[in-house]
């Protein structure tokens, strides 16, 4: 297992992200965010698992997720998001995402839940295995925990080692297949484990510029114009490329992304 040590004092308690939080409203961000395209493969995978209940989701940010998965199944979802930053919650209530806004591992949420799900949340935790065992208590009988973080495993890492802009100061933990498994197993069954995204840009760009820490501001932007390639109607043809790039990719588990789905354990 790789982690980050020793980590600094305000990366531990959350409150970096608290004080960060006006960084992830940028108009790229949000906009991005909020994009019918930006959560597909997130989507397709939670609904294929499951497709109803009560969804918590775990560091819900702006609340982009829970907003889309109401708006393409209405009535099929009672959600709620949490997240340890005032200003993405803010957001995300006013999209009319109900939020608390607590820190996860105390709070009394009075409920247990149909499915838990941590897109992107896991590296950036101080004590994973803590997040961990909560969920495995607020999960209702046969309930399923969807985990999505960075793979260490992936063409990206193997191609730029630490001039992956995603080895970085806010990632706490790097997980691989066999790592991802072991954690999860630890509290939960494992369903099934994927491996999803992949952008050849951020290979493209890091590879050129060397190990630096990339801005929010620089991350946001190219948040933003991925989306639009993804929207474009004239890049069709990449498109089919790019996707067979990535289902090739996934086969492997070396895509940039690792998720699994795991059950509570009987």
């Amino acid at each position: 297992m790789v982690y980050t040590n020793p980590v600094a004092a305000d990366l531990a308690s959350g409150e970096f992200y608290d004080r960060a939080g006006e960084g992830y409203l940028s108009s790229d961000k949000l906009e991005s965010d909020y994009a019918d395209v930006r959560f597909d493969r997130e989507l397709r995978l939670f609904r294929k698992y499951c497709r109803c209940g009560s969804v918590l989701d775990v560091g819900c940010s702006s609340g982009a997720f829970l907003y889309q998965l109401n708006k393409r199944f209405p009535g099929d979802y009672q959600i709620l998001g949490t997240d340890a930053s005032s200003p993405p919650l803010e957001h995300a209530a006013k999209m009319g995402v109900p939020v608390v806004k607590d820190n996860f591992l105390t709070h009394d949420f009075g409920q247990t839940f149909d499915a838990i799900t941590f897109w992107a949340m896991m590296e950036h935790l101080f004590e994973p295995e803590q997040f961990l065992k909560k969920a495995a208590v607020l999960l209702k009988p046969g309930g399923l925990c969807f985990i999505l973080v960075p793979n260490m495993r992936s063409l990206a890492v193997r191609l730029l080692g630490s001039k992956y802009r995603y080895i970085y100061s806010e990632h706490l933990n790097y997980f691989t297949p066999g790592t991802l498994a072991r954690f999860v197993g630890q509290e939960l069954e494992v369903v099934t484990m994927h491996s999803m995204h992949f952008n050849p840009l951020v290979i493209w760009q890091d590879a050129r510029h060397g190990a630096h820490e990339v801005s929010r501001e620089q991350r946001h932007e190219l948040l933003k114009r991925t989306t639009a390639y993804k929207k474009s109607r004239w890049l069709a043809p990449a498109k089919f490329g790019y996707r067979a790039a990535e289902k090739v990719l996934g086969t492997f588990l070396m895509a940039d992304n690792l998720v699994v789905v795991a059950g509570k354990l009987k």
